[in-house]
């Protein structure tokens, strides 16, 4: 009896492993690729078009107009990841981290997907890199 409620536990635990891999690999599968660039924190200026406040505190992003969807992006998060340079003086700038971001702005005229705050960028990358390319995913 004990043996056959071995084999079944077994047999159960590595469909949970299988499970487990199979939602791992879907959820990096949908990964789309960009740029990401940061802003130093702001003393003044217009606020933030989400919310009308700035929080330094927090890991936050603006979203391009490819992200931005007539205000749809506000409050969504993203995991982004640093793959690389766009920048030649920084062949190597990736942590190897993720940094997961809220978008609380939009930035109409960003050359790329992302402008991360400084924090979040460093989180990812070398701040001397300026502008990196990223995969990313809706959380």
């Amino acid at each position: 009896m004990f043996i056959f409620e071995f084999r079944n536990m077994a047999a159960s635990m590595k469909i949970v492993a299988f499970m487990v891999s199979l939602m791992v690999l879907i959820s990096t599968a949908h990964s789309e690729s960009g740029t990401a660039s940061y802003s130093q924190p702001l003393g003044g200026g217009p606020p933030p078009s989400c919310y009308g406040i700035f929080n330094q505190t927090t890991l936050f992003a603006a979203a391009s107009p490819a992200i931005w969807g007539r205000n749809g992006a506000c409050g969504k998060r993203y995991r982004i990841t640093c793959t690389g340079s766009s920048n030649p003086g920084t062949p190597n700038p990736c942590t190897g981290r993720s940094v997961d971001v809220q978008i609380d702005d939009f930035c109409p005229a960003c050359e790329t997907t992302f402008d991360l705050n400084q924090n979040a960028f460093a989180v990812i990358a070398n701040l001397d890199a300026g502008r990196i390319t990223i995969q990313y995913n809706q959380l």
